[in-house]
């Protein structure tokens, strides 16, 4: 399937549908598995605390977000896949890090935990065919399709992962 158009989503995330490159949007996350899990084995432990400028995140935070961003992706995905019709509410991501203790954490035990729920997810994702891509539902109030949830899903990860690379390495 294509890329999603602007009816499949809110001009909110049209930023992260435009980081995806063109290519089977499954082999696109399935790379980004890799290479994302590669970037942070690469960071050294005493940067992974490391963060910009005083109240953003840390490198820990940004990877425990992308894992929390993608299992709330990840799910409204799977309902609408299922046709399930009920809207869906959203979620407030600085609540979820204020309650998240990513800083607790190694940045190694993270990543794993990233790689293993896109591991998950992609098992799910390998086998939607083009009409459960196609079905949708309202999601924070706002219409989206399953085939932009997945796009959506890999550009957030690319957005973060070029943060990362500019702002903090």
């Amino acid at each position: 399937m294509n890329k999603p158009g602007p009816e499949e989503y809110v001009p909110f995330y049209a930023t992260y549908v435009s980081k995806v490159g063109d290519g089977d949007i499954v082999d696109i996350l399935e790379q980004q598995m890799h290479s994302t899990h590669a970037l942070a084995k690469s960071i050294p432990a005493e940067k992974a605390g490391y963060a910009y400028a005083p109240g953003k995140w840390t490198i820990k935070e940004v990877w425990g977000h992308m894992a929390d961003t993608e299992r709330v992706m990840a799910y409204r995905a799977l309902r609408f896949a299922r046709n399930d019709s009920n809207e869906l509410k959203g979620f407030d991501q600085d609540d979820y890090m204020a309650n998240s203790r990513f800083n607790e954490r190694t940045l190694d035990d993270l990543a794993d935990e990233f790689m293993q729920l896109r591991k998950a997810n992609l098992y799910f994702f390998k086998n939607l065919n083009d009409e459960e891509k196609k079905r949708g539902g309202l999601a924070s109030g706002n219409p989206v399709t399953v085939n932009a949830l997945l796009y959506i899903i890999a550009g957030h990860e690319h957005h973060h992962i070029g943060i990362i690379k500019e702002r903090y390495l």
